[in-house]
């Protein structure tokens, strides 16, 4: 007889290998962290012993799911904010409190919490992306699970890199300690193409190369992103990845909603992986992936449940049933990716999609011992019909619940025996997040009390000079004042020729408001050149007016990029009330006796109130601001244009 270290025996054992094989009874012999021996239980117990028996009185002994695409820090931020777009949920909120709150002791309380909660739901491996990827990596092997932690690369600052640069060269570090962990595989994961430059793209996939790693990235998620990338670049997502290289990658999409056949078929054709996130997407309305197809172009597919918090759970036994049911719904066929297939990729297909099934995903000999028990026997199982071996994959997908899972194992160590945790602190870990969850509450709930910081959150927010000096005169004949502009005594460093569409945001309990600008420059023939989008905080107090110039000393404002819809910032913002206005602007930049300012010659579009010509300049000196006024005035006497006959409201409070 051969020893070994454990042997599973009264198992229905679902093999998952190549040619599905399926014992009952059957048994499993295992030593150290490897499968030693699988098959009919007779045969197996009469050439192995072992110092561990366990009688598995029939419940289906399988390999343990794979997670295919994840962020398990975020189990922190479940239940944040819900019921919104992506781009309000990601850049309104997830991002503002991940800018606030990552750090390493945030993500390893988070990856603690997700262990617990994947290891109850008999997930053995995931597939992270997400930030301090070597802190996930030491918790994730103390719970001892599974894992390929990807470190994420963007190009703008994250919680830990201020610039891509660094997150470079953090990854190749991480990649460097952690090769040839027996748990931990390190990769690399530039976040999504438009997140990342070519130059990121090219300088991931060389990284992954290099070092023979997995690249995750995010494909093809939302019909906008598909969108864009056309817009700007003139092809689809997957021939534009595959231009910097990253289909020489061993390479992990996730989601791919917004792929066609072409594109399947090339990613199949370079071994790539994907990974299919029902819940995530339907949630946030993205879409569903076309996974029949995938599947029927041999394509590497995984299942994935996205992080926890757009999710809002971690449950793969719930994404299967989803899996199955979206695509004959997607399909109008019934026998659309049948129970069967669903399982495939849930174990085997997902670790061939994760570039690892020559660890994982099958009981086989020589595979890591990675292994569930599934009670099968609970009320909402029964009955149970044997004539069709089919049928168990039928029970798992459209019957089973998470906690029908009894034993977890990974490399041969329990993690978990007749659902008790033997690898991680559950109370402790609960107790922790609700201390935080109370930090974020009081964050967000300082920061929706305040415009400003609702603007600085999302990208940030500059404070132009502390003093506006401005005025504005309505005239009949723009011309004539066009022609003394052109006069030597006023030197032009600049003309611009606009089309300006603002959105104005008023709020019901204060003053401030929010604008949202679209400046379309137009070129000598009146074509559109470029289109600049920004967003203004309006204060609600002004300095005073001059009593010699009638020139407004105006206050300070706060700028912003807009680098999203004006829709995403209606739903983000939340205004009581808009409205627009529309103007065509010729802007000079002028020098008038050495001092630098601006004229604005208007046309009123919506509403049609007239004609203006608007004098401004900026400074943080009260001094120089008063000093400018009286210029102003100047200025305007050379333009033919009275001082008295200043205006000094905004066009949006001369609308009405």
């Amino acid at each position: 007889m051969k020893k070994v270290d454990k042997l599973f025996k009264n198992a229905t054992i679902l093999t998952m290998d190549e040619n599905f094989n399926q014992y009952h009874p059957g048994a499993v012999a295992v030593s150290g962290d490897s499968i030693v021996a699988v098959g009919k239980q007779e045969d197996i117990c009469s050439q192995y012993e072992a110092g561990e028996i366990m009688d598995c009185h029939g419940k289906i002994l399988m390999p343990g799911l794979i997670n295919g695409h994840t962020h398990v820090p975020m189990t922190l931020l479940r239940g944040l904010s819900d019921d919104l777009r992506l781009d309000v949920w990601l850049m309104g909120y997830i991002m503002p409190v991940e800018r606030e709150f990552v750090s390493p002791e945030f993500v390893i309380l988070g990856t603690k919490l997700a262990c617990a909660e994947m290891i109850r739901c008999g997930t053995t491996t995931f597939a992270d992306m997400y930030y301090f990827e070597e802190d996930i990596a030491k918790a994730t092997a103390e719970a001892g699970m599974r894992a390929i932690c990807a470190e994420s690369v963007l190009k703008f600052p994250s919680p830990d890199a201020q610039f891509y640069e660094e997150a470079l060269t953090r990854t190749r570090s991480f990649i460097e300690g952690w090769k040839n962990h027996p748990l931990i595989i390190p990769a690399i994961a530039p976040h999504a193409p438009y997140t990342c430059t070519p130059e990121i793209l090219q300088a991931c996939s060389a990284i992954a190369r290099e070092f023979d790693v997995p690249l995750m990235i995010h494909l093809a998620e939302t019909a906008w992103e598909v969108d864009q990338l056309r817009e700007e670049h003139g092809v689809p997502v997957v021939p534009y990845i595959k231009r910097h290289h990253l289909l020489d990658a061993k390479l992990i999409g996730a989601h791919l909603v917004h792929i066609d056949e072409g594109e399947i078929r090339d990613l199949a054709r370079f071994g790539c992986g994907g990974v299919h996130n029902p819940s995530s997407n339907l949630k946030l309305a993205s879409g569903a992936a076309p996974v029949a197809k995938m599947v029927e172009l041999n394509m590497n597919v995984g299942i994935g449940t996205d992080g926890p918090a757009s999710n809002n759970d971690l449950d793969m036994f719930e994404e299967m049933r989803l899996t199955s049911f979206l695509a004959k719904l997607k399909s109008g066929d019934p026998t659309t990716l049948p129970a069967k297939t669903v399982v495939y990729m849930a174990t085997r297909g997902g670790a061939k999609a994760l570039h690892m099934e020559h660890l994982t995903g099958s009981i086989q000999p020589g595979k890591r011992a990675d292994i569930i028990l599934v009670d099968l026997e609970p009320v909402h199982n029964a009955p149970r019909f044997m004539r069709d071996p089919d049928g168990t994959y039928a029970q798992i997908v459209y019957a089973t619940k998470s906690t029908d899972v009894t034993h977890v194992m990974v490399n041969g160590a329990w993690l978990m025996k007749e659902r008790q945790l033997l690898t991680v602190d559950e109370s402790s870990l609960l107790a922790e997040a609700k201390v935080f969850a109370a930090k974020v509450d009081k964050f967000l709930s300082e920061r929706e009390q305040s415009l400003l910081s609702k603007l600085v959150a999302i990208g940030g927010a500059t404070q132009e000079e502390s003093f506006e000096i401005q005025t504005k005169v309505k005239v009949e004949d723009i011309n004539a004042v066009l022609e003394k502009i052109n006069l030597p005594e006023i030197i032009i460093d600049q003309k611009k020729h606009y089309k300006q569409f603002d959105t104005y945001f008023k709020f019901n309990n204060t003053d401030e408001m929010i604008r949202y600008r679209e400046d379309e420059l137009l070129d000598d023939k009146g074509a559109v050149k470029s289109v600049r989008p920004r967003l203004t905080m309006i204060g609600d107090s002004k300095s005073g007016v001059h009593p010699e110039s009638k020139v407004l000393l105006s206050r300070s404002r706060y700028i912003a990029q807009a680098g999203n819809s004006l829709r995403f910032y209606r739903e983000y913002f939340k205004p009581d009330s808009m409205f627009e206005i529309q103007k065509d602007r010729q802007r000079f930049h002028v020098s008038f006796k050495g001092i630098k300012f601006f004229i604005n010659v208007d046309t009123m579009v919506q509403p049609e109130i007239g004609k203006f010509v608007e004098i401004k300049s900026k400074t943080w000196s009260r001094i120089d601001a008063e000093q400018k006024t009286r210029l102003i005035a100047s200025l305007l006497a050379f333009l033919g244009l009275e001082a008295q006959s200043a205006i000094h409201q905004d066009y949006h409070e001369l609308k009405n």
